[in-house]
């Protein structure tokens, strides 16, 4: 386990959320990222929930935001040093954004994104 407090972990993901092609950020629309401890029910590194941006009709401008949720002891937990987990939270952060794009894991996987 490699722990580091909830406000770096924070700006780690700040930071894999930062090195996103710009034009992927322009893209996403609507969507709240957030850090929480641990899901309540299962054991999960990151979650999205939403509407992906290809199912979306007319969404209109007063809908909940998407929230792409990154659990930092779960990373934490199987991560030995700093790089792992860099790469970790960086991995999921682009597999769960992936998702507000309407990529599914099948493609993710065949993409090497898993």
């Amino acid at each position: 386990m490699y722990l580091i407090d909830a406000a770096r972990f924070e700006r780690l993901v700040g930071d894999a959320l930062d090195s996103l092609p710009p034009a992927l950020g322009e893209m996403m629309e609507n969507i709240a990222v957030v850090v929480e401890d641990t899901h309540p029910d299962e054991d999960l590194l990151g979650l999205y929930e939403g509407v992906p941006l290809t199912e979306r009709e007319d969404y209109g401008g007063l809908a909940m935001p998407d929230r792409v949720t990154v659990y930092r002891l779960a990373i934490c937990a199987i991560c030995d040093s700093e790089e792992e987990l860099l790469d970790e939270i960086t991995v999921t952060v682009v597999h769960e954004v992936a998702h507000h794009f309407g990529i599914d894991d099948d493609t993710l996987h065949q993409l090497g994104w898993d």
